[in-house]
């Protein structure tokens, strides 16, 4: 199984990292659980992706990090406000 990407390893590829500051693959250890519970998994949801250039993966990257949000959350979130604007336009008269 492949290891995932640190965000120091994100800065380093897009060139951002700084030099001095070496890139660290220290990850806490796993802690095992006795909980009987399943995981919510993604049974259910659609995915939606795309292709985008370096500067909106850039723009993508800081938001996350700056929202504390993941891929997914960011993505609603972002549709969720554009429905909603879109939704007053609408209202309004304006489309």
């Amino acid at each position: 199984m492949a290891k995932k990407p640190t965000a120091a390893a994100f800065l380093k590829n897009m060139g951002m990292a700084d030099d001095d500051e070496p890139a660290t693959n220290a990850r806490p250890q796993a802690v095992k659980t006795t909980s009987v519970s399943k995981p919510k998994g993604r049974a259910g949801l659609k995915h939606i992706g795309g292709y985008f250039d370096k500067e909106t993966v850039e723009q993508v990257a800081i938001l996350r990090a700056r929202l504390d949000l993941d891929n997914s959350q960011l993505i609603k979130r972002a549709i969720e406000e554009l429905y909603s604007r879109e939704l007053a336009a609408r209202k309004f008269g304006d489309r």
